[in-house]
């Protein structure tokens, strides 16, 4: 049987960081491990595009990248030209992230089966942006979210043909042979991009009181530093500053070095005024199968993220005794939580989680 053509419109790709481009990436490639023939439609987000021109060079699949010029209207228009000259040539299309939706939603398909994929913070915007995701979401063919959280978000919609797919990661290049111990002083640690949403300022805000229990205690920060000196602010206000560490952005050897010297993941997001929220938390996952126990917020989707009691806690990402009490249930049962996290981990192993997109597809 003659592959089907897939076109993958995404707001996100790799090299640049974001977990839209991670998830469109692992789905692009997975779909052209299993001979699916991949295009992707995404833009350029380095200064001069030469990041990514290497990156695309590499690649089993066909990426086309758009240029971010300084009048906005002008790279819509280029978004949209661009679609109109692929999609003719497909048999799917695949939308992911807030303007791919209004992009694939919003104009023709030509009798083209269309999916969406759903991450959170896209179909929990405000006012009338809020009005045209809605509107969009309606002309796929088919949702995917990556979350029950998230499906629920769009549950006055009534849809018919949604589904929950949650998030992938490659296992192979996560995965930790050894379970561990818990160590001391004991070590803290959230990766991701230092903003509001990501809720590192809650583990900060907790910090004096966790040390009363912890004296030693460490947090460390690792992600692009878009509010570092923020934190870094109410740190020194609070005078914890000598319980941080920040990495700023780093590589993947980087990344899995500081998590293997880290005890406990921790990710207490919050909804930020704008109606950003954490989807998923696949930096959860990943940490899981390095061995480390998780505790997150459980307001988001983070809540199918995280298997409560077995590989980590969910908590209220604001009560700072909530985050006492699950670092210390997981501190006393450390190697079975962390037994149980690398279990739990496999669930989400991109070799599986495609062939659900498969059925989709199908």
């Amino acid at each position: 049987m003659k592959s089907k053509k897939i076109l993958i419109v995404t707001s996100e790709f790799p090299p640049q960081p974001g977990g839209i481009g991670n998830h469109a990436f692992n789905l692009a490639l997975k779909l052209s491990e299993n001979n699916y023939s991949v295009n992707v439609l995404c833009d350029n987000r380095s200064k001069n595009g030469l990041e990514e021109l290497e990156f695309d060079s590499k690649l089993p699949f066909v990426i086309e990248r758009i240029e971010r010029r300084s009048f906005i209207f002008i790279t819509y228009l280029d978004r949209i030209i661009r679609y109109l000259k692929r999609v003719s040539n497909v048999d799917v299309v695949i939308a992911s992230g807030k303007f791919s939706l209004w992009l694939v939603g919003l104009n023709y398909k030509f009798n083209k089966k269309s999916i969406a994929i759903i991450h959170g913070s896209e179909v929990n915007l405000k006012g009338f942006k809020r009005f045209l995701i809605n509107y969009a979401l309606q002309c796929f063919d088919e949702i995917i979210a990556v979350s029950n959280h998230t499906k629920s978000l769009i549950s006055n919609l009534n849809l018919r043909r949604i589904r929950v797919i949650p998030n992938g990661f490659n296992i192979k290049k996560h995965e930790h042979s050894n379970f561990k111990t818990v160590s001391e002083p004991l070590k803290l640690i959230t990766v991701g991009n230092v903003t509001e949403r990501k809720g590192q300022i809650n583990i900060i805000k907790a910090l004096p009181l966790l040390i009363e229990h912890f004296p030693n205690l460490e947090y460390h920060i690792v992600g692009i530093p878009t509010e570092k000196l923020k934190l870094e602010s109410y740190a020194s206000k609070l005078n914890v500053s000598n319980h941080l560490i920040f990495y700023g952005r780093v590589d993947e050897y980087e990344k899995q070095k500081i998590l293997l010297e880290s005890d406990i993941f921790v990710m207490l997001s919050n909804e930020t005024k704008t109606g950003d929220i954490e989807g998923f938390g696949i930096a959860i996952i990943e940490a899981n199968a390095l061995g480390l126990p998780a505790i997150g917020a459980k307001n988001s989707g983070i809540l199918d993220a995280i298997s409560e009691g077995y590989s980590g806690k969910l908590i209220t990402p604001t009560d700072s005794d909530a985050l006492i009490s699950a670092i210390k249930t997981i501190k006393n049962n450390y190697v079975e939580f962390s037994k149980n996290s690398k279990a739990w981990s496999n669930n989400f192993d991109w070799d599986k989680i495609i062939k659900q997109y498969i059925q989709s597809i199908e």
